[in-house]
């Protein structure tokens, strides 16, 4: 049975959630504090983390930078603050949705629900994109250049997947963010053209004069040309 861990130090809460996580068939582990749940995610496999930011010890936003150091697991942050800054910083390490708390536990449902179809892809659905020379396989979440590894982080993966999935068409940054980050991250558009800087830094052979993430002035961005 898939596990999802829950990190969070209010038992209230977490034991509504967990009840709901095993209605809809995974097991749940919870873990009370960033100690805890970093030991747990060294001894288990887990198809997804629901991880508060505030906590004794060490803060979620540590937890996850440790586990990207190693993991694109999905993640999704509960948090009880509204500052804009901690959101893009949580996004910025790789986070793949944002809670707000008070929230409904139907809502983290439908929340979970939606970053594990937008990261794992269906069955029947290809396990590998490809366009010239950049590959990513999907079901190890890894990317590949001329054959060798990229050092990808979780929201510079999303943007490729994003570009690859939509080959030779123009992408406004309102749809890079729809398709590659979900409703959460509204509000950030201007990021996506760091991101953007970084992941060609990564793909292109010329980073200052891209062939292949090119950008379409007062349109947005296109990824390649002709599907092969």
């Amino acid at each position: 049975m898939k596990a999802i861990l829950v990190v969070e130090d209010q038992k209230s809460i977490s034991d509504v959630v967990s009840k709901y996580i095993e209605k809809e068939g995974y097991r749940c582990e919870i873990a009370s504090n960033g100690i805890e749940a970093l030991e747990l995610f060294g001894q288990n496999t887990y198809e997804l983390i629901v991880l508060d930011v505030m906590m004794p010890g060490i803060d979620g936003f540590e937890v996850l930078e440790n586990i990207r150091q190693f993991s694109n697991v999905p993640v999704i942050m509960l948090t009880a603050r509204l500052d804009e800054s901690d959101k893009i910083r949580g996004f910025d390490l790789g986070a793949d949705d944002y809670v707000i708390k008070p929230f409904s536990a139907r809502e983290l449902m439908r929340r979970i629900g939606a970053v594990l179809k937008r990261i794992n892809p269906a069955s029947g659905e290809p396990q590998a994109l490809k366009h010239k020379n950049i590959r990513l396989d999907l079901k190890a979440m890894k990317a590949y250049k001329d054959g060798e590894p990229i050092d990808l982080t979780t929201a510079e993966y999303k943007l490729l997947l994003t570009f690859l999935k939509h080959t030779g068409q123009v992408l406004t940054r309102e749809q890079i963010i729809e398709q590659a980050y979900g409703d959460a991250y509204e509000g950030y558009d201007r990021s996506i053209d760091s991101y953007i800087k970084r992941l060609r830094q990564k793909i292109e052979n010329d980073p200052k004069n891209p062939d292949l993430l090119v950008t379409k002035y007062g349109a947005g961005y296109r990824f390649g040309g002709e599907s092969e």
